[in-house]
């Protein structure tokens, strides 16, 4: 994906289409408000990539200046002054979940809900154990009320482990290759972010040899690499691979 120019390091930059030729006419690109690190963020970024959807990220970043997201020009676009954010479809739709099955609905090629309703409520199970269940309790938002960094990082593990110990139980009856069977899904799209996190606050992962395996085959999937924090518009040099 390249990076588009406007996209400067660390600054909330809006991002404009250039100008095609005469009667040439262009779809709008997605774009997604979007921060490097955040696991929410990436889950939008795999979906736009598995399905093959062009888009120009607007970083906002989610420390400098006191955090960007609660400038009165992003809240505009969503009040909860959280990221992701995607302008589609002449709207602005927040909260990761909603813009991955909003993105299933009007572009379903490469499903990432199964049709089996039995295999699409695991799918969603899974999304929601994670999305609600695990990573909200280890958000910078929450870790900010923890005194101390020592306090934060044993916050952050018993959040995850909690998550994952339910998890790797779950998974152990319903993955095959990946979540749910053999199928990428929005699962694995939720898996792979927070196992990310895991490692960043050093999460033991001997426990969960089930989410381990999955994690290490999605990873070397190009979706996954291209949507990879290492490589975004508004990665750190340090940070970038």
């Amino acid at each position: 994906m390249p990076v588009p120019e406007e996209c400067v390091q660390g600054e909330m930059t809006q991002v404009f289409s250039k100008g095609t030729k005469k009667k040439e006419k262009k779809m709008p690109k997605r774009i997604p408000y979007s921060y490097f690190r955040s696991s929410c963020s990436w889950r939008v970024r795999i979906t736009l990539a598995l399905k093959s959807i062009d888009y120009e990220t607007v970083p906002v970043n989610l420390i400098k200046a006191g955090g960007q997201q609660f400038s009165k020009e992003f809240q505009a676009l969503n009040p909860m002054e959280q990221v992701p954010a995607l302008k589609t479809d002449g709207t602005t739709i927040g909260q990761s979940l909603a813009i991955i099955k909003y993105l299933e609905e009007t572009r379903p090629t490469l499903q990432l809900l199964p049709q089996d309703p039995k295999k699409r409520v695991l799918v969603r199970m899974i999304s929601d154990l994670i999305a609600g269940g695990i990573q909200p309790l280890q958000n910078l938002s929450i870790l900010k009320q923890v005194v101390g960094q020592e306090n934060q990082l044993a916050w952050a593990q018993k959040a995850i482990n909690s998550g994952f110990s339910a998890l790797e139980q779950i998974l152990q009856s319903t993955a095959g290759k990946y979540c749910v069977g053999d199928e990428v899904s929005m699962a694995d799209l939720c898996l792979v972010p927070q196992m990310a996190n895991a490692e960043r606050y050093k999460v033991d992962f001997t426990p969960y040899p089930t989410i381990s395996r999955i994690n290490k085959v999605l990873l070397v999937l190009e979706a996954f690499q291209v949507s990879h924090p290492c490589g975004q518009p508004d990665t750190p040099t340090e940070l970038r691979a």
